[in-house]
């Protein structure tokens, strides 16, 4: 089973506590005063205390078109990967020329080459690195690169896969779109990337891990029925609009416990054995939802979130990671 040799998370420079990005988005919505304090609230409900933007609070809410926010994506991604990624291989002590695979996952920008491209110079990595930059998947994307990259690996058990993500939200402010979705999106998300080092089973890391580390056993994909329209982006001239939709909680409500129970019980596994569940969903609601599905005891809150579940157990306690959305 590939073990999860490290872990690195990293955020941009520029910082702002809720309350600063509510005065600074306020008087950017044109809306009636009950309107625009109802959508205000949105931001109290959040449970969000600090975002992090590449760019500073003033400059966020300056309008700019597709290709300056682009460009800014490009120069970002690329800045905030690479660190991540030296981070990430740093805390395993592994050199960047050991790596096998290379998986990078982004749904908020669109550059090509891809930014593992510019890894692999940056990091002066070998030149036969198999690249797999993932796009289209949203927020699922982090939980199926990490599954993709352990089919790799059981594939390639003497190989080490690196797995990033970055996701730069704040350049997809949208001043002019007064739906209810785009107000959500707004309220929640902040910039920041995460990187996994992973290596196969006939490792030297694999075969005498650290303690605490953590190996992928299986994991699962599922796809709701008619449910593209759940979550997603729509790409306009002036960039990405946020796809919200309000039965999200719902449907992870419906979904959600069957999938996990299809999973545990593939390892063979009661539900009631797993310690705790790591959940990465879209805002309270569905975190609330998934714990309703899950009667978790304990779970983890993150920042985004189709029900793609990847259940991870090391020596000890055994975990099952959820990303839950659509």
């Amino acid at each position: 089973m590939p073990v999860i040799t490290s872990v690195a998370t990293s955020v941009p420079q520029f910082a702002a506590t809720q309350e600063q990005v509510k005065a600074a988005f306020a008087p950017l919505f044109a809306l009636e005063k009950r309107r625009l304090e109802a959508a205000m609230a949105l931001f109290d409900h959040a449970e969000v205390s600090t975002r992090y933007s590449v760019l500073p609070l003033a400059d966020v809410v300056a309008p700019r078109s597709l290709t300056e926010t682009m460009q800014l994506y490009a120069t970002h991604a690329r800045r905030l990967g690479e660190q991540v990624s030296r981070d990430c291989l740093a805390a395993a002590d592994c050199p960047a020329e050991d790596v096998d695979l290379i998986v990078s996952v982004s749904c908020t920008g669109i550059m090509i080459p891809s930014v593992d491209a510019f890894l692999l110079d940056a990091l002066a990595m070998r030149r036969d690195v198999v690249r797999l930059p993932i796009t289209e998947l949203g927020c699922v994307g982090g939980a199926a690169s990490v599954a993709r990259a352990s089919d790799y690996l059981r594939a390639h058990p003497r190989a080490r896969a690196l797995v990033l993500a970055i996701e730069l939200p704040s350049l997809s402010l949208q001043r002019r779109d007064l739906s209810m979705d785009n107000l959500v999106a707004s309220a929640l998300f902040g910039d920041g990337a995460a990187a996994v080092l992973m290596s196969g089973d006939d490792t030297p890391e694999a075969k005498a891990p650290r303690a605490g580390a953590v190996r992928v056993v299986d994991s699962l994909c599922y796809t709701r029925v008619a449910s593209t329209d759940a979550l997603g982006f729509d790409l306009h001239e002036d960039g990405f609009h946020a796809v919200l939709s309000k039965q999200v909680p719902a449907n992870v409500r419906e979904d959600l416990r069957a999938q996990v129970l299809r999973l545990t019980g593939r390892a063979g596994l009661d539900l009631l054995a797993l310690s705790a569940f790591v959940l990465h969903p879209g805002g309270k609601r569905i975190l609330g939802a998934a714990e309703e599905a899950l009667s978790s005891r304990a779970s983890t809150r993150s920042r985004r979130g189709t029900c793609c579940a990847t259940m991870e157990t090391s020596r000890a306690p055994r975990y099952c990671s959820c990303c839950s959305a659509g």
